[in-house]
């Protein structure tokens, strides 16, 4: 089969929590172990690539840090028009990285015309893309919809924060724009499906349906090691209200009255912001422990050696954590809403999103049943090995550029 050269854009790529930079890892990978040439573009925070994949840095100005976050530069950081935009963005509210990436993007790839045969776009949807797709076939990819995520923040915000909030996801209509002029568009679910069709405009024949897949190399049972007692774990971006990580707090804490429970939550919160404020209000220093910046293998064992794994989302396009949980062999307990039902099947127990009543009452169920933490562990590992796999995402996702480059 023909080799093709392959660049990839991902405007932010962390490579230990939320899903562009774990996507990004997984489908280079497989990509170059099947022969193929990849390169990747990346603004910060950069990606863990493995060997064989090359890394093209575009940096920004990193406004958003972790230990800086909505910095001021120096004068001597600014390079050029790009930049005074990206920082006047950010100091009239707005989120500016989609957009300033992508224009970044644009100006490397258009130096290296005839490099490529096809570029995929990894959710950046800024209007470079479309300056790209001047010149080379464009693969788009959508994991959902930030549509949502603005719906879901704007309904939690009150006052000034709403205006806040609307400013701050004002790239979603660019997003939209850009997204209705790429074809194809690779999404997960049939519930991202529906909601980009809805939100976005693009047409549902554009739209090429591949699940997500999981590391099973780090992601598996570990039968050798016990489990701790009356452990729950949760991989969830911890400020984020969409992340259900408040629900799964006050569920917690009303289990925590009448069992000896212990959460993990792998994420790292904002110091006093509403999750430690919320940690505080309800008296759980001593039952909730975060972590950051573990290892793969390091996130693979802590979740193989938890009792129950809990996805509170509000909604999910996919949930790459509930497969990896599901990998792991950890019965699961998943909100019913977005494609979790989809993702999960009849192999998690699923709960209403946002009900810590239901959420507490399902954890005491399965902290006090081995059996049917047993059951569901088995039901979890057992349709992961049946559906979700890198390797057979890399081939479609090799057929999704085939179609744009015929296209062409």
């Amino acid at each position: 089969m023909e080799r093709l050269r392959v660049a990839l854009l991902s405007y932010r790529s962390k490579p230990t929590c939320g899903g562009q930079g774990v996507y990004l890892r997984h489908i280079t990978r497989e990509l170059v172990a099947m022969g193929h040439h990849v390169e990747v573009f990346s603004g910060q925070p950069y990606p863990e690539l493995d060997e064989g994949v090359i890394l093209n840095k575009v940096p920004s100005l990193d406004l958003y840090r972790d230990e800086d976050p909505f910095r001021t530069p120096g004068l001597r950081e600014y390079r050029d028009w790009i930049d005074l935009l990206e920082v006047g963005t950010m100091w009239t509210a707005g989120f500016p990285e989609p957009l300033t990436f992508s224009l970044r993007a644009y100006r490397e790839l258009k130096a290296r015309i005839g490099d490529f045969d096809v570029v995929q776009d990894n959710q950046t949807l800024g209007y470079g893309v479309l300056g790209i797709q001047k010149h080379f076939p464009v693969v788009g990819t959508i994991h959902h919809p930030i549509s949502v995520d603005r719906r879901i923040e704007l309904e939690a915000a009150e006052g000034w924060a709403k205006l806040s909030k609307r400013r701050w996801y004002g790239f979603v209509r660019m997003q939209a724009y850009v997204a209705a002029r790429l074809k194809p568009i690779l999404t997960v679910s049939e519930s991202s499906v529906a909601d980009i069709h809805r939100d976005f405009r693009v047409p549902q024949s554009n739209l090429r349906l591949i699940p997500l897949g999981v590391d099973t190399r780090f992601f598996h049972p570990r039968p050798e090691l016990p489990k701790r007692k009356g452990s729950i774990v949760a991989v969830a971006s911890a400020d984020s209200p969409m992340k259900g990580v408040a629900t799964l707090l006050r569920a917690v804490a009303k289990l925590s009255t009448e069992r000896d429970v212990n959460l993990t939550v792998v994420s790292k919160p904002t110091p006093g912001g509403p999750t430690e404020q919320l940690v505080a209000e309800l008296s759980l220093h001593d039952r909730v422990n975060f972590v950051h910046g573990i290892s793969d293998d390091e996130l693979g064992t802590l979740i193989a050696t938890s009792e129950i794994s809990v996805v509170p989302s509000l909604y999910e396009g996919f949930s790459l954590p509930a497969v990896e949980h599901m990998a792991c062999g950890t019965p699961l307990v998943a909100s019913r809403t977005g494609a979790l039902p989809e993702v999960v099947g009849d192999a998690a127990v699923q709960v209403a999103p946002g009900d810590p009543e239901e959420l507490a009452a399902t954890l005491r169920r399965l902290i006090d049943s081995p059996d049917l933490r047993e059951e569901y562990g088995k039901r979890g590992f057992d349709r992961v090995m049946e559906r979700y796999a890198w390797p057979v995402v890399a081939r479609k996702t090799v057929e999704a550029y085939r179609e744009a480059i015929a296209a062409r």
